[in-house]
């Protein structure tokens, strides 16, 4: 009789897992569904790292245009754009620009055209904790690198139930560190202008920025 409930119980656990795991796909579908829907996308975002450990916190924010594969990226002072073929960093602070092919980044990497929709592939994921944020329903997804020897253990995928657009990502390290980054305001089919992921050059050379093309 034992075995039999301990089997029983085997069977409810696993059939409860696939509910919970096709629970996440459907909400995860809905927002990709949503996202892909859109011509354009703006973000304005806060960043925050903790490392209890090591006693290190930093937070700053951010911002990101996003067109299909392209956009424009102006993080800690600096400028990414990705016109589609090239990704040309502005650092003005060095007064220096550096122009690169898309494969020099790592192909895993959440770059800012995949933040939105990077979760469709690598990932096992389940469905997680509900909170009430400012009135907000926000249901978090975890999702669980299946690569097991990813540098992050799992990231919590915060998405309001109302609008299914992204609410936060908590990224949580095998070393402990934590990186939050929350959505302060969320734009979509802005007007943009054609020029805005093209990179002038004389503009740059002329005002005495060194351009490296690698």
């Amino acid at each position: 009789m034992r075995k039999i409930v301990t089997i029983i119980a085997l069977l409810l656990a696993g059939f409860g897992y696939a509910q919970d795991s096709g629970k996440a796909k459907a909400l995860l579908d809905e927002v990709y569904q949503k996202v892909k829907g859109y011509d354009n996308i703006y973000v304005d975002f806060k960043y925050a790292l903790n490392n209890k450990a090591e006693n290190i916190r930093q937070e700053t924010r951010g911002d990101v245009t996003i067109q299909g594969n392209k956009y424009l990226f102006n993080y800690l002072g600096a400028t990414k754009i990705f016109d589609g073929n090239k990704v040309v960093t502005i650092i003005p602070e060095n007064e220096e620009v550096v122009i690169e092919s898309p494969d020099v980044e790592e192909d895993n990497a959440i770059t800012p055209s995949k933040m939105l929709t990077f979760y469709r592939e690598g990932y096992n994921y389940s469905w997680d904790k509900q909170e009430n944020v400012r009135g907000r329903q926000i249901q978090y997804i975890k999702l669980v690198p299946i690569d097991t020897n990813a540098e992050m253990k799992e990231i919590l995928l915060g998405i309001d139930a109302q609008t299914k657009h992204i609410y936060d990502l908590i990224q949580t390290g095998k070393n402990g560190t934590k990186t939050t980054i929350t959505v302060n305001s969320f734009k979509t089919d802005q007007p943009l202008s054609g020029n805005l992921f093209k990179f002038n050059a004389k503009k740059y050379e002329d005002e005495g920025y060194y351009i490296i093309e690698q």
